[in-house]
């Protein structure tokens, strides 16, 4: 008789570093699922890729065993790595943070296919591409000089938009002036009830 599975719980974790400790025990931990068993089995799968965060999805069984299947690591984090930057841009593409190559990019694209709904190597590269554009990270000679078109508009936009909050605040603060020095209604009555 098969096992039931019970749960499906998906966790990044950094390859050979998992701990019983928060997050893995956290979430592993009320699945009923043995924390150090897990830590040393994945722990042995991951050892060759240190450094790498390493998705995992976990199926967890009825008596309480579990299989897990190692991922690829995500995207987002494989371009920063290519990158050398810490950190995708806030502003997404309109500020570009960073450029890579285009065989950095297919690189990326050739170790996350397994995991993309493409078919080939050049649908998944506009895939990561579109990953790449999203976090501010400019490809060479692909779209780097239309990313940085659209930056430099995203820049001239922001300073016509701080003109516009400028103006709004002077107004606003004209506002309140002309507000404070007009009597309220009905403030006349009971002061010359008063006297």
């Amino acid at each position: 008789m098969a096992k039931e599975i019970t749960r499906r719980i998906k966790l990044q974790i950094e390859a050979g570093k998992a701990t019983p400790a928060p997050p893995v025990g956290t979430v592993l931990g009320p699945a009923g699922v043995n924390l150090q068993e897990f830590c040393t089995k994945f722990n042995d799968a991951t050892r060759d890729k240190m450094g790498d965060v390493v998705p995992c999805e976990i199926t967890v069984y009825d008596d309480r065993s579990f299989d897990f299947v190692l991922k690829t690591p995500p995207a987002g984090f494989l371009l920063k790595r290519a990158a050398k930057i810490q950190k995708g841009s806030k502003k997404g593409a309109n500020e570009v943070v960073a450029t890579i190559t285009q065989d950095d990019l297919r690189k990326i694209a050739e170790v996350k296919l397994p995991d993309l709904n493409a078919y080939d190597v050049d649908a998944a590269m506009k895939q990561i591409e579109g990953t790449a554009r999203n976090m501010g990270i400019a490809v060479k000679g692909l779209n780097d000089q239309e990313m940085a078109e659209q930056a430099a508009e995203a820049r001239i936009e922001e300073a016509e938009m701080a003109k516009r909050d400028a103006e709004l605040a002077e107004m606003e603060e004209a506002a309140k002036e002309f507000n404070a020095q007009v009597p309220v209604a009905g403030e006349e009555e009971t002061q010359e009830e008063e006297n």
